[in-house]
């Protein structure tokens, strides 16, 4: 279980974006060109989205109160979810009907000198956001896959970033070829085709962002291995007999929330029992720095 600031990488991915989608939507009205308008939609939405994980960071280190006593952690999670939301409408939707639109109408596309030019920039600048957020992101995952290490991060703002910047180098790469075929070829319809294809990537991200987001809002554990060591630490003290039950949930990135239900000694009374589990709360806050909340229960 380890975290890290993760902002560095969101910060360059909000300038890289803000910046990109401003010339998109320039070169995309001055050439009529139905992909470059998407892509604009896109690197907008992707702007909106890290402005609301910043929000959503700076909501969740509130301090705990009378009515959320183990604070706000949980507003992170949230804001994810609803960032999942956008990128499914406002990406994915619109940048479908843009597509649907051209394919059905198709609109001979103007000059696109300044659509590659715009794109090859747009390439830089996404390239370079992901190459920080993937070396941020690395700091945390380990010897796991990339894959493997979203599908068990406990922290949105990490991989959203991930897997914004990688759609985005995605989306760029099928528009400029696309946008390449539709004006040698003269087939307008195909800038249309590029359109739907970024719109249907970004609709598979904000399926994938949005199951994962919810997984945590509704109270996901620590991992089957983490459980184990904690359990392993436990039934070492000389009181325990055995762990019957561990119960945990993540409260925020860097909080989780741990029941257990031990099963002592039949001989120890109780000033030896509370002995006891203050023996252990103290081992589990050493050894796993992020369980903030310990309770124990003897069975």
């Amino acid at each position: 279980m380890k975290v890290t600031n993760n902002k560095k990488s969101i910060y360059s991915a909000l300038a890289a974006n803000l910046l990109i989608a401003v010339t998109k939507f320039i070169a995309g009205f001055f050439t009529n060109s139905s992909s470059m308008i998407s892509e604009g939609i896109h690197s907008t939405v992707d702007t909106s989205n890290q402005l609301l994980i910043l929000y959503g960071i700076k909501q969740s280190k509130k301090r705990p109160d009378q009515y959320h006593p183990f604070g706000y952690g949980k507003e992170l999670y949230f804001w994810s979810f609803v960032v999942s939301i956008l990128i499914f409408c406002l990406g994915g939707a619109l940048s479908i009907y843009q597509g649907v639109a051209h394919i059905i109408r198709p609109q001979e596309m103007g000059n696109p000198t300044w659509n590659y030019v715009v794109l090859v920039l747009s390439l830089v600048f996404e390239g370079g956001s992901l190459v920080i957020a993937l070396r941020e992101f690395n700091k945390t995952r380990g010897s796991l896959s990339l894959w493997d290490a979203i599908v068990s991060s406990k922290d949105p703002a990490s991989f959203l970033v991930v897997f914004e910047d990688g759609a985005a180098v995605l989306g760029l790469l099928i528009v400029m070829v696309l946008m390449g075929l539709s004006h040698t070829l003269n087939i307008p319809a195909l800038d249309g085709l590029a359109s739907v294809l970024v719109g249907l990537l970004l609709v598979g991200a904000s399926f994938i962002l949005a199951r994962e987001s919810r997984s945590l809002l509704m109270g996901e554990g620590i991992a089957v291995e983490t459980k184990r060591k904690i359990q392993s630490l436990i039934e070492e003290d000389e009181a325990v007999i055995k762990v019957v039950n561990i119960l945990s949930t993540y409260q925020s990135p860097e909080e989780v929330i741990l029941i257990v239900i031990v099963d002592f000694e039949d001989d120890l009374d109780t000033e030896d029992i509370t002995d006891a589990i203050e023996r252990i709360r103290k081992e589990i806050k050493s050894s796993f720095q992020l369980v903030k909340f310990i309770f124990i229960q003897p069975s």
